[in-house]
């Protein structure tokens, strides 16, 4: 009811300012003595404060992201998220069931409340772009989800298990891609996205970044990936400055890309020493 609604959103915000301020646990310790003298908003009190763990541990946070790459991806086992996609990203919101108990809540809508209490977002930057070259590699070497590679059927090729057209492979990865930029955008708009073009993508071309996967897929892992990051980079500089300028952002637009143009140029004149895979890098 409406009552409930405003006296909810009140207690909300002052719930989570005091558990901002307090060490953990304090939080689940205070929701479980509301919860015993409002039963009727348990649901509330207690998803409130499974979030505040996400102020306390980043440990957390990432594999929040995690779940959020695997739920829409399909590579998650719940017949939840098996078929991936949006659906599976942000499920039906935050209800209850018939029971009147709170259902499972899908990664997306839990990140969406949750973003704000991330005391470090910088941080976030390197673990979406980990997260998002990690997935390339299971998209290569893992190949379709299950609920999909179900429904395939045999061709006078044939069909192996973990093998998938570079086609169907472009899709998901593209879709991992627009996940992790709409993660940094929401996460930490602007800063975020020049901190990622002016530090956090020149240190990973610059790191060494190798595995087993890598050298058992003939170069596929390091192709797509290289695609992932520039339709990553690309996203998030159209989420920050727009397509064209007429935005006030868009200004800023030349000077941090002169600075990541200026990376490239100092890379192609072997005046700085790539770690990546050639392939990643074309």
């Amino acid at each position: 009811d409406r009552s409930s609604e405003r006296f909810l959103q009140l207690a909300g915000q002052t719930l989570e300012g005091l558990a901002a301020g307090c060490p953990w646990p304090c939080m689940p310790i205070v929701a479980s003595l509301w919860t015993q003298k409002a039963k009727r908003w348990s649901d509330f009190l207690i998803f409130s404060a499974s979030r505040t763990v996400f102020l306390h541990n980043s440990d957390a946070v990432v594999q929040l992201v995690k779940s959020c790459f695997t739920a829409t991806l399909g590579m998650s086992s719940s017949p939840i998220s098996c078929n991936g996609g949006v659906g599976a990203l942000l499920g039906h919101g935050f209800k209850s069931n018939l029971s009147g108990r709170i259902c499972p809540v899908a990664p997306g809508i839990l990140y969406l409340r949750a973003y704000r209490s991330v005391r470090d977002i910088v941080f976030l930057t390197e673990e979406i772009v980990s997260i998002l070259m990690q997935s390339v590699r299971e998209i290569v070497c893992g190949g379709l989800p299950k609920q999909q590679l179900k429904k395939l059927k045999p061709t006078k090729a044939g069909i192996k298990y973990g093998q998938v057209s570079l086609a169907a492979s472009m899709t998901r990865v593209k879709l991992a891609a627009a996940l992790g930029a709409s993660l940094v955008w929401i996460s930490g708009g602007l800063t975020l996205v020049q901190l990622l073009i002016n530090e956090t993508l020149p240190s990973w071309f610059i790191s060494v970044h190798r595995s087993d996967q890598e050298e058992k897929s003939n170069g596929m892992v390091a192709m797509l990936g290289g695609y992932a990051l520039a339709y990553f980079a690309v996203l998030c500089g159209a989420f920050a400055w727009g397509l064209d300028s007429s935005s006030s952002a868009s200004k800023r637009r030349p000077k941090v890309l002169g600075t990541h143009m200026e990376f490239l140029a100092s890379a192609l004149d072997g005046k700085i020493s790539l770690g990546c895979d050639p392939a990643t890098w074309r």
